[in-house]
């Protein structure tokens, strides 16, 4: 597979048929298609720039999308490359976790671009070749893969890279533009043949709240996100094709790329789910006022495809539209300065709900309409009142960091068991899969940060499904009284006790340190943890939180409302 960064393509444009806007399909050999040519344009020569390709962006995204079976043919000469052929890439320093991430907008000093179309080529390639190998298929087999971007300012350029790294390996694409995490995972679950669904994976072009020069993907199959391991499988495999296209060892294959409005297919979903609730009711939430803050995220969908709808007022939403410089507020549902903008944006428009998601939706938060933030604790609080009345006594797993206060709340008040569990999503709902493949049931898993995931909606960790239950919760009660609003969910977490301070202090190790006397980093590390529990153990001030699966979780006595949790990095 070359890593091709700059082509002069000869375009022969064809039309068949009345034009459509969706189920465009095109067979790639670049970033654009193979047709019968009924009307060319002949010695017509477009020449891309290596880092915007910003005529296929435009065509692929918008001329094309409208054309059924639209295609452009093209003949691509090598030119060159963004990354010269002989620079060496550490692909393993792209792993973060069970994601990659990395620079993909030059600007920033001291943060040099690691994330470039050919390198992104062959991070695709290297996941179709993973995905085949998972599937135990022949190399006959051609894979259908969903891609999707949130809205990032490389969004555009690195969503039409893995497209080719994918096509150019033989396999085909479909192409879904502005999305959400989750509908990628939701992609290779939903039985629909006309959108040619489900997908064999799904890749997602996101590096979640991270700053706007930072992007990176996330990959999944029918069977969920891919853990630490897949990663790492994935990026050596990149890095042997990264060599390869650079040494020209590798020919090109093509594959077909199909525009899908598959966000429109999702939002579906969650609507049916919200008028299930009502037993069957149109709109559910009629009269109900909600107010999304959508961070210009890739969540801006949730306000006209799922709550307008179901009936709800949406007047004062705001920061719907997607802008990858971010220009308002980081779109974390962990950062106060979000949170204030949701909180002073239901108070200002009198709303009954606020509506808060992070860059890619995975996660989510709400404000009452008094204002008080549903985040954290109380939004594990919130969701867990509302899994346990549906399956009494199940075990919640949270990550470390949860207060002893929701311990209490779950298994005192809502007869529920609290499993705390190692930080990182995909470690808590790994841990709850497992609890259950040990006959110990557990329908939640949840991260102070916002990532839920519920047994229910196949362990996928999913900030507009989670807003969907607590929109269930409401479309229930107004039911049986039109005049309840979101004070019915308040209600769930009133005996949460909370800490009036939480601090969390996380120690950094420098490997270079003397102290470490070339020990291992993990064991020097465990030491220091050690010595801070024999000092709690000797201070009648500070006590030991139970069951902890990592750092030190400990309470003030002095300060019995505060709580501190350590850990080491």
């Amino acid at each position: 597979m070359a890593a091709l960064s700059a082509k002069t393509i000869n375009a022969f444009l064809a039309k068949d048929g009345p034009w459509t806007r969706q189920n465009t399909r095109y067979t790639c050999d670049l970033y654009a298609l193979n047709t019968r040519g009924i009307y060319s344009v002949q010695g017509r020569r477009l020449t891309l720039a290596d880092t915007s390709a910003k005529w296929l962006n435009t065509t692929s995204t918008s001329w094309i999308s409208f054309g059924k079976q639209a295609n452009i043919s093209c003949n691509a000469t090598q030119g060159t490359s963004a990354v010269a052929s002989t620079e060496k890439v550490d692909f393993l320093k792209l792993q973060n976790g069970s994601d990659i991430r990395g620079v993909a907008i030059a600007g920033v000093e001291g943060e040099p671009v690691n994330i470039t179309e050919p390198v992104t080529e062959a991070i695709a390639a290297a996941f179709a070749s993973w995905l085949l190998n998972k599937k135990k298929a022949d190399g006959l087999r051609r894979l259908r893969i969903s891609v999707g971007h949130d809205s990032r300012i490389s969004a555009h350029k690195l969503q039409n890279a893995v497209s080719h790294g994918i096509t150019a390996a033989g396999h085909d694409v479909l192409q879904f533009g502005l999305a959400s995490t989750p509908a990628m995972f939701n992609s290779t679950l939903t039985e629909d043949e006309i959108h040619h669904c489900p997908a064999d994976g799904g890749i997602i072009v996101t590096a979640s709240h991270l700053p706007y020069n930072r992007n990176g993907f996330k990959f999944f199959t029918s069977d969920g996100g891919l853990n630490k391991a897949d990663i790492k499988d994935i990026l050596e495999r990149a890095s042997g094709i990264y060599e390869e296209s650079a040494h020209g060892d590798k020919q090109e294959q093509t594959g077909v790329v199909t525009h899908v409005d598959y966000m429109s297919i999702y939002a579906s979903d969650l609507v049916q789910s919200v008028r299930k609730s009502s037993g069957n009711k149109e709109k559910p939430l009629e009269g109900l006022h909600i107010v999304v803050d959508a961070g210009n995220g890739a969540g801006g969908f949730f306000v006209d495809k799922v709550l307008k709808p179901l009936g709800a007022v949406t007047s004062g939403s705001q920061f719907l539209e997607p802008d990858g410089l971010f220009p308002n507020h980081i779109p974390n549902p962990e950062d106060k300065a979000a949170m204030e903008a949701i909180t002073q944006a239901v108070l200002n428009n009198k709303a009954d709900l606020g509506i808060i998601f992070d860059t890619d939706v995975d996660r989510s938060a709400a404000v009452d309409s008094s204002g008080r933030e549903l985040n954290r604790n109380r939004l594990i609080a919130l969701m867990s009142a509302i899994v346990l009345e549906e399956h009494p006594g199940t075990t919640v797993v949270t990550d470390s960091v949860t207060s002893d206060g929701l311990t209490t709340f779950i298994e005192n008040k809502l007869g529920g068991k609290h499993h705390r569990f190692k930080r990182g999503y995909k470690n808590v709902i790994d841990e709850a899969i497992r609890l259950n493949s040990t006959g110990e049931e557990s329908h939640l898993a949840m991260e102070t940060s916002g990532h839920g995931a519920l047994k229910e909606n196949c362990w996928l960790d999913d900030g507009a499904y989670l807003m969907v239950k607590l929109l269930n919760k409401l479309a229930g009660a107004r039911t049986s009284n039109p005049n309840n609003g979101s004070k019915v969910l308040t209600d769930l977490v009133e005996g949460l006790e909370e800490a009036s301070v939480t601090m969390e202090i996380r120690f950094k190790i420098d490997q270079n340190h003397a102290d470490l006397d070339g020990g291992s980093f993990r064991d020097y590390g465990e030491s220091i943890l050690k010595h801070l529990e024999n000092v709690i153990s000797k201070d009648p001030n500070l006590q030991k939180a139970p069951k902890n699966y990592e750092g030190v979780h400990n309470n003030l006595c002095l300060f019995p409302e505060a709580a501190i949790f350590i850990v080491t990095d």
